[in-house]
């Protein structure tokens, strides 16, 4: 009965260590989506010219060799972090391997936090806003995003229905996401003011609509969740799966939500 207890009470969706590993492959084949995750980051720091602040010192959370360039680009100096060490390696100096959820960084470190796509594989989000909160000084800012509801909707569909028709039963294969409305309070909740949330579509197209499934890969985000199946799955599942999806112009479409958030410390 303890035990039964325990697990129901467990609140860890993700694999931690599953998500370090799935980075530490990725970092030798993110260059094939660079151009997504630029474009990604690149909305994100538009934010930047919203505002007559100038930042100096800025900390890029899991940028995967895409975000810190484009800060020094604005000359503001970066240090990176990343779960994974190869990973980190990838932004250059001033980079630093750290666990988002317990970041060793001291209050008031930096202006500026930029987490471009790098939160959603973290249990305790809300804590790990909070972290970012008190390593911002006076006045700082927060840019991050966060795939959201509707991300991958197509996929998760077709997956379920593909899935139940093999095997009458369906296993988690791609993760939640957070609802746009509830990004904004969790800013609030980790005590940021004036917190803003709003959304950005990004449609990819693929020919081949395994490329679809590769580029995950090597992004490093294949299915983390704790409760994930470990079993080789059902042959044809993928295939089928992709067959069904909606195409446009001929290619199959593949739908990233952004929630792009922003706060002020």
């Amino acid at each position: 009965m303890r035990r039964a207890h325990t697990e129901m009470m467990d609140p860890e969706i993700f694999d931690r260590g599953a998500v370090r590993r799935h980075r530490d492959r990725a970092a030798h084949s993110v260059g094939r989506v660079a151009d997504v995750l630029r474009d990604a980051a690149e909305r994100l720091l538009d934010r930047l010219d919203d505002t007559t602040r100038q930042f100096r010192q800025a900390l890029d959370v899991g940028g995967r060799g895409v975000v810190a360039p484009l800060l020094r680009a604005r000359g503001i100096d970066v240090v990176s972090c990343d779960l994974s060490h190869t990973m980190a390696a990838l932004n250059g100096e001033k980079s630093v391997v750290a666990d988002e959820e317990f970041l060793p960084f001291g209050e008031g470190s930096f202006d500026l936090v930029v987490a471009s796509l790098s939160l959603h594989w973290i249990n305790d989000l809300p804590g790990a806003l909070i972290q970012l909160r008190r390593a911002l000084r006076p006045e700082g800012l927060l840019l991050a995003s966060l795939p959201a509801l509707g991300t991958l909707a197509e996929l998760r569909r077709t997956l379920t229905e593909t899935e139940a028709a093999l095997t009458g039963g369906v296993s988690p294969r791609i993760s939640p996401f957070a609802e746009l409305r509830d990004c904004a309070r969790l800013l609030q909740r980790a005590g940021f003011n004036l917190p803003v949330a709003d959304v950005e579509d990004i449609t990819l197209l693929y020919a081949d609509p395994l490329g679809m499934l590769h580029d995950l890969r090597a992004a490093g985000e294949t299915n983390a969740l704790r409760e994930r199946d470990r079993h080789i799955p059902p042959l044809g599942l993928f295939p089928a799966a992709l067959a069904a999806m909606p195409q446009q112009e001929g290619r199959v479409a593949a739908m990233l939500r952004l929630a792009v958030m922003t706060g002020w410390a």
